[in-house]
């Protein structure tokens, strides 16, 4: 079953949460613009799930992020997203932590 993925700002942090896949990022990936402005941290604590479209998009997020002069970094980042920067053989500070 399918879980929703969510997304809030509280200050300078952006906090996700449910499943970061393909099927349900498309909201965020829209606002993606709007939803980075003036943050600082992404927060993947609550985030279940996340697909290779999952990480292609929080690469975005944080590319925005340096696009608008912030220094973006994540936290709660979980095994399976570092195994799959690894699989892509991302450069390892694609993702700060």
């Amino acid at each position: 079953m399918t879980q929703q993925f969510n997304w809030a700002r509280e200050g300078d942090k952006l906090m996700l949460s449910g499943e970061l896949d393909q099927d349900l990022l498309n909201p965020l990936w829209d606002a993606r613009h709007d939803a980075m402005q003036g943050v600082a941290l992404i927060d993947l604590s609550n985030v279940t799930r996340v697909d290779t479209a999952g990480v292609a998009l929080l690469v975005h997020l944080v590319a925005e992020g340096k696009k608008q002069g912030a220094a973006v970094a994540l936290s709660g980042v979980s095994e399976k997203v570092l195994t799959l920067v690894q699989l892509y053989n991302l450069p390892e500070d694609i993702l700060p932590r």
